[in-house]
């Protein structure tokens, strides 16, 4: 899988001194619970588990690799990351794919980006959704608000009025609506990313859904 090259550690720094917060959602129904290891050390005291969102953390170092492990008892490595890692920014690494087929992906984000206009805040659109391949159309109150995100790929930040709002998502080509996402309230001067995971062509805890999260 690819990954961006490091520009070199800073393992001596406070995680307050870093200030960079790492989020993680794992949306692999089969990959069952991750530990993160930077620079080899546990961060995280609680794995991470499919669907679950923990929020952000700030993270102890910048030093490569960050590995992610198994929280069953081999504790093997599943993949690692060499991100460049800024200092006051956020970022979250989705999860998603499948195991048994040797599908997981990994999609990084920069969640920090400058202020909306007065009155507005901000969303995105992340496609997680493995059987999304041809891509995800969202309408925000009945209008379009993203068009043709592939699977694994995400928009940019769109600038919204404050207010309250009725997210349908469909595939794109087609008018049925496969998830609708009502009553989502954007602040103003807020930031948001909607994402997209799970399976069409199931109907069990992995079938195709969607959720909100807050970057600032």
């Amino acid at each position: 899988m690819a990954t961006i090259s490091s520009c070199g550690g800073q393992g001596a720094a406070s995680p307050t001194g870093l200030n960079i917060k790492y989020r993680v959602i794992n949306l692999s129904p089969d990959l069952f619970p991750v530990y993160l290891f930077v620079d080899f050390k546990k961060v995280n005291t609680t794995p991470f588990t499919f669907t679950v969102d923990h929020g952000y953390f700030f993270v102890p170092s910048i030093d490569n690799p960050y590995q992610f492990r198994s929280a069953l008892v081999s504790g093997a490595e599943l993949f690692e990351r060499n991100d460049s890692l800024k200092s006051g920014l956020r970022y979250t690494l989705f999860i998603t794919g499948n195991v048994a087929d040797g599908s997981i992906k990994q999609i990084f984000t920069v969640d920090t980006a400058s202020s909306a206009k007065l009155g507005r805040g901000k969303i995105r659109f992340v496609n997680a959704s493995p059987t999304s391949v041809n891509g995800l159309d969202v309408t925000a109150n009945g209008t379009p608000a993203f068009s043709k995100i592939l699977y694994t790929n995400h928009s940019k930040f769109v600038e919204l009025p404050a207010g309250n709002y009725d997210f349908q998502i469909n595939s794109t080509g087609s008018s049925m609506v496969i998830k609708d996402l009502p009553g989502v309230t954007i602040q103003d001067g807020r930031l948001y990313t909607l994402y997209a995971y799970g399976y069409t062509t199931r109907i069990d805890t992995a079938a195709f859904n969607a959720a909100v999260i807050t970057n600032q």
